[in-house]
C-alpha cells in the first residue's frame, strides 16, 4: 500500500493539555475533530504513552488551544518535542487555567475550547478522547 495518501490529509495545530491532581500537562496534536454540534463534542486522539493521556485519563477533562498557523517553532518544540516528565512545560508559557482547571495556551492561540471526556476509544497505539464541549472562546 502507497501510504503517500496520508500526507495529503489537511490538518490543523493544537495544544491539548490537561491535568491531575497536582500537575498539569499539555502536547501537540493534529488529529483533532469535531464530532457533533448539538451537543458540542469533539474527538482528540493521544498517544498512550504521553503523559498527556495519563492525565486525561485522570481527570477526564482536558482543553484544546488552537495555535495559529504562524505560531513560532519554539513554542511548537515545547509542547511537541520535550516530554512533561522531563521539564514544567509551562514554565515561559502565557497560560491561564479554564473552567475544568486544566491549562489553557494563550500565546499564538485563535480559540479554545474546554471538555469533559464523555466516551474513549482504543485504537492500539492511541486512545480516542470524546469530549463535551464545556466552554469556548475566541482569543484572536
Amino acid at each position: 500500500m502507497d501510504k503517500k495518501p496520508f500526507h495529503k490529509i489537511s490538518y490543523g495545530l493544537y495544544v491539548i493539555c490537561s491535568r491531575n491532581a497536582k500537575k498539569t500537562n499539555g502536547q501537540i496534536a493534529n488529529a483533532l475533530f469535531q464530532v457533533t454540534s448539538d451537543p458540542p463534542t469533539v474527538a482528540v486522539s493521544i498517544n498512550k504513552q504521553n503523559l498527556t493521556h495519563e492525565y486525561i485519563t485522570e481527570s477526564k477533562v482536558f482543553t484544546i488551544s488552537i495555535l495559529d498557523k504562524k505560531t513560532p517553532l519554539p513554542l511548537i518544540g515545547n509542547f511537541g518535542f520535550k516530554s512533561g516528565r522531563d521539564i514544567d512545560k509551562f514554565k515561559n508559557i502565557h497560560f491561564k487555567l479554564g473552567t475544568t482547571q486544566a491549562p489553557i495556551v494563550l500565546d499564538n492561540t485563535l480559540a479554545y475550547l474546554e471538555a469533559h471526556v464523555i466516551d474513549k476509544i482504543d485504537v492500539g497505539t492511541h486512545t480516542i478522547f470524546v469530549g463535551k464541549i464545556t466552554d469556548a472562546a475566541i482569543l484572536s
